[in-house]
């Protein structure tokens, strides 16, 4: 069976920055297409069976910099005389106080549209992967931490 939109892929995966720390190196299973995945891992795992192993570098903008959400900030919160240009970055808090960069796409009287800037969103990453299991996607796909070795 291959790798297709809507089937459950389990993989071997290793992510590190290009020439720098690894990021994961883990099992990890997922649906292909159901935007869990990176977008431009998803594009090299696209038709591959099980045993297939790929690597190579994926550029920032398939990796971390395609997974970025929206966030409309009301124009109020900001200080009246901020100067607020698209593209400029600043730091806030996340929900559970963990500082997060977002970077501004939009300014309006009313809003500040902006998009959640991952941290390794303009880094090339290298990857190395095996797939070692292609089914249909029911039941959903188990956690991580919860692949034994014995299933990698």
């Amino acid at each position: 069976m291959q790798v297709e939109k809507g089937k459950r892929v389990r993989l071997q995966a290793m992510l590190k920055v290009k020439d720098g720390a690894v990021i994961e190196k883990s099992a990890v299973e997922y649906i292909q297409g159901g935007g869990t995945m990176l977008p431009g891992l998803e594009k090299v795992l696209e038709g591959l069976e099980a045993g297939s192993e790929r690597k190579g570098v994926l550029p920032a903008r398939e990796a971390f910099g395609a997974m970025q959400p929206q966030k409309d900030i009301p124009r109020k919160e900001f200080a009246k005389d901020a100067k607020l240009e698209k593209g400029q970055r600043f730091e806030a808090k996340g929900p559970t106080g963990q500082p997060i960069t977002l970077e501004i796409q939009r300014v309006t009287d009313e809003v500040v549209e902006t998009r959640l800037v991952h941290p390794l969103a303009d880094k090339d990453i290298e990857y190395e992967v095996k797939v070692l299991k292609v089914t249909d996607p029911s039941p959903p796909p188990v956690p991580a931490e919860l692949v034994t070795e014995e299933e990698k």
